[in-house]
């Protein structure tokens, strides 16, 4: 079961009906906004994974989220929460961007995207948290376990997130379910800063 399958069986009908109410849309559509945000979330964690800082600061902190429950977590910490780690994950303008490419392709709003997006990114962390305690991984196994998850990208999801990717990291050949993708000018930096900053 891939993150995203858990997180949608976490959630259940009513965490996903929350969703939908809170993007002003129906069930089937917030379904494939998490989908996507979920994929996204995860590519951004690979891409910092494959630098040994950035990948020794995500085990810390899955650490840090192993004993969460953002499911019944209270909305103001979570959304603190999850801007430091969309920040982490996706970079400084990361969170924007994301937001933006998921507004394209849902017709949602993207200030409603901006609320929820925080929301997820605990969730995520803290199944990622969970599998990784559970399994006793270390940074490499870790490591190897996010390039999985990008690899286990449907061909019709990837063609969503991939877009979003560009978006984020640059216009330049993102690589499907690589996990890896070229930043444009700028945004390398930003990442790079929030993947390897041990203060999450």
């Amino acid at each position: 079961m891939t993150l995203i399958d858990e997180l949608l069986a976490e959630l259940g009908d009513p965490g996903l009906e929350q969703i939908a109410g809170m993007l002003g849309t129906d069930t089937a559509t917030a379904r494939a906004v998490i989908q996507a945000a979920t994929g996204t979330v995860v590519a951004g964690m690979a891409r910092g994974a494959d630098h040994p800082e950035g990948a020794e600061a995500l085990r810390g902190a899955l650490d840090d989220h192993a004993d969460a429950d953002p499911f019944n977590g209270d909305v103001a910490s979570l959304m603190r929460d999850g801007q430091n780690i969309l920040a982490h994950v996706l970079g400084t303008q990361g969170t924007e961007y994301a937001a933006e490419g998921l507004a394209r392709f849902s017709g949602v709003d993207e200030g409603a995207l901006l609320k929820v997006l925080p929301l997820l990114a605990p969730m995520i962390m803290s199944l990622l948290a969970d599998r990784a305690a559970r399994q006793d991984m270390d940074t490499d196994t870790m490591t190897g376990e996010l390039r999985r998850e990008r690899s286990a990208t449907s061909s019709g999801l990837e063609d969503l997130i991939a877009p979003i990717l560009g978006d984020i990291f640059g216009d330049s050949s993102v690589p499907a379910r690589s996990g890896v993708v070229e930043p444009r000018a700028g945004a390398e930096q930003q990442a790079a800063r929030g993947a390897q900053n041990p203060d999450w």
